[in-house]
């Protein structure tokens, strides 16, 4: 039996089904740490700008405990919230190893001087790669000189793809320290979901004033400029400009400040077949996935992208650049859909006149996603973590190789 604590500062809609999946397993004791309760209540996201409340369950099927604070803990910043009594209860739960989710953060380096203190591995995940972010110079030296200091101190680093593995890598983390621990959703979820909307979806499509035969592209997003969502309109009012046979609709599902730029540039072209569909709850997405016949992710700095996964359960080709994570290992070029240039907007026009030219061709892209993420699941994250733990042979999942879906997809 493992004991394996976990610790992060909020409980995260994406992570909560993945931690009900590793507490069934028989041999490891898990127990999530939190620093603050403030995203299972309703909350101002700043992202999209408007007042969340998630509406799936984050807190049950697994062990949990909320970290004592000193002051208000209703805010995440590089120092807050600031809690205590971590030590404390890494010794009176007599846990064997610690998982981080991250590392840029003083509450988590002392949680790491308190882990080794007591003699208790600690595994480290995060999600950043060499494009995920604009680093000068002197950031990208501050960075190797942190993991100079970690490297002798962390265990295992858990790499959720390609990309992240080859930044630990570039920061001089030993290869057989890396483990494969890929960035999933709860699959199961978003393809009942998706099976359900499409009973519904002609439904959806009369409820939007949407034309039967007319193809639909998708983003899903907060609508910030890192995101991408303004290359991705200037593409589309491109394309549709050359007159192209079944012209396209475009919906954006998401909020954020740049909405209204972008709403403003919208009017007096093509305005009727666009949609600004605002924030949507996660059980809402699948509808929208189910609805569209091609998913755009055109973000110039993406660490991973889990909307990217869930469009892919839903069936659906996809677009990206190859600076997203996520569209590195799920996206196979002419396979599930196309790369394009990062924020090239002739590239993207050029993707999008492709991948709608072929209506069949289309839709069989679509199969070959659902089949690509099938591959890319929890299931995988828990050999991939069982792995890091010595739980099980490690040879598979510190292999370069598995890394990429796109190695499997010819399979």
């Amino acid at each position: 039996m493992i004991r394996l604590a976990h610790l992060v500062t909020h409980p995260v809609q994406y992570q909560a089904p993945l931690f009900r999946r590793i507490a069934v397993e028989p041999d490891i004791e898990f127990t999530s740490f939190f620093q603050t309760d403030v995203s299972t209540q309703p909350h101002l996201d700043p992202g999209f700008n408007k007042l969340v409340n998630w509406d799936v369950p984050m807190l049950d099927g697994y062990t949990h405990r909320f970290l004592p604070s000193i002051g208000p803990n209703n805010k995440i910043t590089f120092w807050r919230p600031w809690t205590y009594g971590f030590g404390r209860a890494l010794t009176e739960g007599k846990f064997d190893a610690l998982w981080i989710s991250g590392y840029l953060r003083p509450a988590y380096w002392a949680a790491i001087l308190a882990a080794k203190r007591r003699g208790v591995r600690v595994l480290i995940r995060d999600d950043l790669h060499e494009w995920s972010k604009q680093r000068g110079g002197a950031k990208r030296a501050a960075k190797r000189l942190l993991f100079s200091l970690f490297s002798p101190v962390v265990d295992r680093f858990l790499a959720i793809g390609s990309l992240n593995r080859g930044y630990y890598l570039k920061l001089g983390v030993k290869s057989e320290s890396i483990f494969l621990m890929p960035y999933a959703v709860d699959n199961s979820f978003f393809q009942r979901l998706a099976r359900s909307a499409s009973l519904k979806r002609e439904g959806l499509r009369k409820e939007l004033g949407l034309q039967i035969g007319r193809p639909i592209i998708l983003f899903v997003g907060k609508l910030h400029k890192r995101k991408g969502a303004s290359d991705l309109l200037e593409s589309y009012l491109r394309l549709v400009s050359l007159k192209v046979d079944r012209p396209p609709y475009l919906l954006f599902v998401g909020d954020g400040e740049e909405r209204g730029g972008l709403e403003a540039r919208t009017k007096g072209s093509c305005a009727d077949s666009i949609r600004f569909l605002g924030f949507q709850s996660q059980t809402e997405l699948p509808r929208f996935y189910d609805l569209c016949d091609v998913f755009v992710m055109p973000s110039r700095e993406e660490p991973w992208g889990l909307v990217l996964n869930e469009a892919m359960n839903a069936g659906r080709a996809i677009i990206s650049n190859e600076r997203v994570g996520s569209a590195a290992d799920l996206l196979v070029d002419g396979v599930n859909g196309y790369f394009y240039e990062t924020a090239k907007i002739d590239s993207l026009t050029d993707a999008l006149q492709k991948i709608l030219s072929n209506p069949a061709r289309l839709r069989a892209m679509g199969e070959q996603s659902l089949r690509i993420i099938n591959r890319w699941s929890f299931e995988d994250d828990v050999t991939g973590l069982r792995a890091a733990l010595g739980l099980n042979s490690p040879n598979k999942y510190r292999s370069t190789d598995h890394c990429q879906v796109s190695n499997l997809a010819s399979e």
